[in-house]
């Protein structure tokens, strides 16, 4: 079989797939990747193609939006920390690394709002979350034990609230974009598709 999937029609070919992999295992990454051949290595080329997949997905996209990587966001402000990459997925988060995907993020999450009762009911839960800290003696700090005023940390509540609230709209989208354009060969579903036979919980 010469192809991993068709995206809205289009052909991802077995030899793009092996181009990837050759690609990670010249890497820093080689010596921490499972073996060719092993379950471990076909789920390793699973998760691959789904990258393949994921980043025509994102082309197709944007060129059906007229959407260019041009002035698109840096990585880091729209994953800033490693719960932001878990909350949006390690496929997604993976796509964004390319600009053409963040500026599709950006024009797919450009109405996203947050509403003041958010932001106040946020604040409410967690007074402390954006407190800033208490110089102590000798240059430490120590934690914040005085609960700011909200118009104190309003900017960071938003922001942090809006950044959630982007990356949930943005997945569902994607997700949503997948599902209707992509179609899988046998052997190439998700890794966590538990009727892929080398989908096995161990312990």
């Amino acid at each position: 079989m010469n192809c991993v999937a068709t995206v809205a029609g289009r052909e991802i070919s077995v030899t793009a797939l092996d181009e990837r992999e050759s690609r990670l295992r010249a890497g820093a990454l080689a010596p921490s990747l499972p073996a060719p051949g092993t379950s471990e290595g076909r789920q390793l080329r699973r998760w691959l193609a789904q990258l393949l997949v994921t980043d025509e997905v994102v082309r197709v996209a944007a060129g059906e939006l007229g959407v260019t990587d041009s002035g698109a966001p840096a990585e880091t402000d729209l994953l800033p920390d490693a719960a932001a990459r878990m909350e949006l997925g390690s496929i997604a988060a993976a796509a964004l690394e390319q600009p053409l995907a963040r500026a599709l993020f950006v024009r797919v999450t450009a109405e996203v709002r947050i509403p003041d009762a958010d932001v106040e009911s946020y604040h409410a839960r967690n007074p402390l979350r954006f407190a800033p800290p208490v110089p102590g003696p000798d240059g430490w700090s120590t934690a914040p034990t005085v609960d700011p005023e909200l118009d104190e940390v309003r900017p960071q509540v938003t922001a942090h609230l809006l950044g959630s609230a982007r990356r949930r709209v943005f997945r569902h989208w994607l997700d949503a974009r997948r599902a209707e354009s992509v179609h899988l060969a046998p052997g190439y579903e998700h890794p966590g598709d538990p009727r892929q036979p080398d989908h096995v919980h161990r312990h």
